[in-house]
């Protein structure tokens, strides 16, 4: 019974981590930029997963014909939605950009209908809309404002951008999750999102005051790349392989109901009726994603 639910507990995993992340990463910025954080994060997730696969025998070496064409899916995973989602937050509401971020099923649900044979079902059309809805009543009912006023339009589209990018990396992945394990996928991809944000990141790692940084900020940092990018990388991965892009990224919108969760518990944040609606409909629409079909007419 365990192994029948193991991958959606681990997906459910992968929501704590990310969820947790945001608050940590907050504290983190408070004493380093965003893109040397990005840059020191990538490190850590680079070493656990090359060591991790290296003990469980997997090569970083892919395909000669598979080579540039990964290359080009983690830059889009691993550099250009890292890149888009901070500058997008700077230039946004944090609510606004919630709403942008918790478009990732419904993104990855339409794009898989025109580059991958996983089509979309009815429980899972419908679960992906119930979870969106989920998010939208989430964050309407916070004390935030939920604008989408001229000012922030640019930090919008950045972050729909930012969205795009991962819902894209989602259903690229799948092919090549066919060929390699989610451990050697994961750590391939992580050396290619090192590489692009060590660059990036290199000026202002130069300029960084390490001295200003406390053991918390350093915390921050391998939290964030060993299990927020490390650990999660390889679950997610795994659970594209097993059970589909689609499926897979409804989990996505578990990340703001728990954000809710532990504001409720570790803050002592109240929650509205609108936000209770919100997690009930999120959870329904995960629920109903999985559903298969055949699995509820089969006699």
């Amino acid at each position: 019974m365990f192994r029948k639910y193991l991958i959606d507990l681990s997906l459910i995993l992968v929501a704590i981590i990310w969820a947790l992340n945001f608050s940590i990463v907050k504290v983190s910025l408070r004493e380093m930029d965003p893109y040397s954080f990005n840059a020191l994060r990538f490190i850590f997730a680079t070493a656990l997963l090359s060591y991790a696969a290296h003990k469980r025998g997997f090569s970083l070496k892919v395909k000669k014909e598979h080579f540039w064409k990964l290359v080009a899916i983690g830059i889009l995973g691993n550099v250009f939605y890292q890149l888009f989602f901070i500058i997008g937050v700077n230039y946004t509401y944090a609510a606004n950009a919630a709403v942008m971020l918790g478009t990732i099923p419904i993104w990855v649900a339409l794009l898989s209908q025109f580059f991958t044979d996983e089509k979309l079902t009815l429980f899972t059309g419908m679960g992906v809309l119930f979870a969106f809805a989920g998010v939208a009543f989430i964050i309407m009912g916070g004390d935030g404002t939920l604008s989408f006023e001229s000012e922030t339009f640019v930090g919008n589209l950045i972050t729909l951008l930012a969205a795009v990018c991962w819902a894209s990396f989602t259903i690229l992945s799948r092919k090549y999750l066919r060929v390699y394990s989610p451990l050697q996928y994961s750590a391939f991809m992580s050396v290619v999102g090192l590489v692009g944000l060590l660059l990036i990141g290199l000026p202002f790692l130069i300029k960084l005051d390490w001295s200003q940084i406390s053991i918390i900020g350093y915390g921050g940092v391998f939290y964030s790349g060993a299990l927020s990018v490390g650990l999660a990388y390889i679950i997610w991965n795994y659970g594209i392989k097993k059970i589909g892009a689609v499926r897979t990224a409804a989990y996505q919108n578990l990340v703001p109901v728990l954000g809710l969760v532990f504001g409720l518990v570790l803050l002592g944040e109240e929650l509205s009726v609108l936000q209770y609606i919100g997690a009930a409909l999120v959870i329904t629409g995960i629920v109903l994603a999985r559903l298969k079909l055949n699995r509820i007419f089969k006699k």
